[in-house]
């Protein structure tokens, strides 16, 4: 763990930043005194749940049949 001023790491902000991805910790001090930690978020992505919405939805028989005429025309631009 590092303790660097408030000028340096707004001087160096990106180069810290890379440090933290890394996985190292960084403390901001102001006046020789710890104001902050620079450190990195771990975030948790959440599974897919396969087969969560089963039973919610049911295909109609018709589903592949073909559109009524007048559905049909508004597709094809007819007036």
């Amino acid at each position: 763990m590092d303790i660097v001023n408030v000028y340096e790491a707004k001087t160096n902000l990106s180069r810290l930043l890379a440090r933290v991805e890394a996985g190292e910790e960084i403390i901001i001090a102001r006046y020789g005194k710890p104001l902050a930690r620079l450190s990195r978020i771990e975030t948790q992505r959440k599974g897919r749940t396969l087969g969560k919405d089963a039973g919610l939805f049911e295909v109609p028989e018709d589903f592949d049949a073909p559109l009524p005429a007048e559905i049909l025309a508004l597709f094809q631009g007819a007036p």
